[in-house]
């Protein structure tokens, strides 16, 4: 769905359009979940995907379907991609551009950002998700102001999604160990 800078429908595009340089505003959503020792799930995006494979994002993102409610359209995206039912709460929201060197498309999104607890076993669908690792809230957010922004510092091999910071810096006071 494209949406106006307050976010506000004003139309939709089929999702491979919103993409193309020089990139629509659209709206998205990305997940974060925690275990219940605090730690968080990332995600390596599949090596398949058409617009930044193979990095390393938060637990799940995605878009929602024209007339869906986002916390109903995040929901049901964690249980298609990571095969586990979790409660989702929104946090706040944000605006982001990058471009993929790879493909070229561009994401340009007014992006809502949610967080829950993960308590079930996951099942990451293979199409979707390359690798799955938890990781500590402090460990990642060092990570991430770390010059080149590599998982590197993790333990991971590869980059960040480019929405990665942001998004973090949204829903971090709403994660445990996240507050200050």
């Amino acid at each position: 769905m494209l949406v106006a800078p307050d976010g506000s429908v004003i139309a939709s595009a089929p999702k491979l359009e919103a993409h193309q340089s020089p990139g629509s505003l659209h709206l998205a959503f990305s997940v974060f979940l925690y275990r219940p020792d605090g730690a968080l799930l990332l995600q390596r995006r599949a090596l398949g995907k058409y617009h930044f494979p193979g990095v390393w994002a938060n637990a799940c993102c995605s878009h929602p379907q024209p007339g869906d409610d986002l916390v109903g359209s995040a929901e049901r995206r964690v249980k298609e991609e990571l095969g586990v039912s979790c409660a989702l709460r929104e946090v706040g929201v944000f605006t982001y551009r990058a471009t993929c060197v790879a493909s070229g498309l561009v994401e340009h999104e007014r992006d809502h950002v949610f967080v829950g607890r993960c308590d079930g076993a996951l099942s990451p669908d293979p199409d979707e998700v390359a690798e799955l690792a938890f990781v500590e809230l402090a460990r990642l957010t060092a990570a991430l102001g770390a010059p080149r922004r590599t998982a590197d510092g993790l333990g991971l091999e590869g980059h960040f999604a480019p929405w990665l910071r942001a998004a973090l810096q949204v829903a971090r006071p709403h994660l445990p160990g996240g507050a200050g």
